[in-house]
């Protein structure tokens, strides 16, 4: 755990990013496991992951890092359960490009919702990048006819949205540590995948891809960018997470051969634009508060 914590922590975020960026590529390498079941075992084996985390960094004082992470901690896991349940959906409906275009909408929730609880201002820039990506947006699913497809997209929005809720409550709660917050979300999902599933066991092919997606894609990824959003200001956090929805659409691209259509296309780099003038706003604002 101490090795970690001296990591910067925006190296560790970026990390993280590049670990989720998997996501698609494995949802979508299933064979035939159903919608709930990848949620149970994705969700099963990152809870033990966390949970291995857990006991090596706290020993004997497990439960008590539970009890430290109080309601917000707790708040915080039911939130990213959400957020993990809409990312297995629309991974599964939808396609990885869609998914990730919409993931990376999470820089503008951030700014919208660190408005209302950190009391940050919204420029008239930040409010133009936030009208251009919903103009994206509104390209990208309006051309999502099919319910299955316009559903995975809707579904994407919770994963941009509970993602920078996360990040906010790190920022206002720095001292908590809210790997705990982890574990719920992971038991949370799994409760959900096991109620939905009319049988929980799949091929052991399957079951492998849940393992990697559990203990590396998702394990990894948010025990890296929890530990390193504590450290690193919540613009920036978004900023990194960029990568994520860029690598992800290329791993699929690579992998499973699956092609974007050309209106997804068109909406993910109007909001990759949008974001990137976000991004643009961020750096001057660091470099006159650093000239200060």
């Amino acid at each position: 755990m101490n090795l970690i914590k001296n990591v910067p922590g925006p190296f560790l975020v970026f990390l993280g990013a590049v670990s989720l960026s998997f996501g698609g590529l494995i949802v979508k390498s299933f064979e035939g496991a159903s919608l709930w079941q990848i949620l149970f075992w994705r969700s099963f084996f990152f809870s033990i992951t966390v949970l291995t985390f857990l006991l090596i960094t706290y020993k004997k004082k497990l439960f008590n890092s539970f009890y430290l992470s109080g309601i917000p901690g707790f708040i915080a896991g039911v939130i990213l359960s959400l957020g993990f349940c809409g990312y297995v959906i629309a991974m599964y409906s939808t396609t990885v490009a869609n998914t990730n275009f919409i993931i990376s909408l999470q820089i503008l929730f951030l700014a919208v919702l660190g408005y209302f609880f950190l009391k940050e201002k919204i420029s008239s820039i930040t409010l133009f990048s936030i009208i251009l990506a919903l103009v994206g947006v509104l390209i990208m699913v309006g051309n999502s006819l099919s319910p299955g497809e316009l559903t995975g997209n809707l579904a994407a929005f919770s994963m941009p949205i509970t993602f920078a809720i996360l990040i906010i409550i790190v920022r206002k709660y720095p001292s908590i540590d809210m790997v705990p917050a982890q574990f719920v979300a992971g038991i949370c999902c799994c409760l959900i995948g096991y109620f939905f599933s009319t049988k929980i066991m799949i091929s052991y092919h399957d079951i492998f891809l849940g393992f990697l997606a559990g203990f590396f894609q998702i394990g990894f990824g948010f025990i890296f960018i929890t530990i390193g959003a504590r450290t690193t200001p919540s613009a920036m956090v978004g900023i990194i997470m960029l990568s994520e929805s860029v690598l992800g659409p290329i791993w699929a691209f690579l992998f499973v051969s699956e092609r974007p259509s050309l209106f997804s296309l068109i909406g993910g780099v109007i909001i990759l634009l949008a974001v990137l003038i976000q991004f643009y706003t961020l750096l001057k604002k660091n470099e006159k508060t650093i000239s200060h």
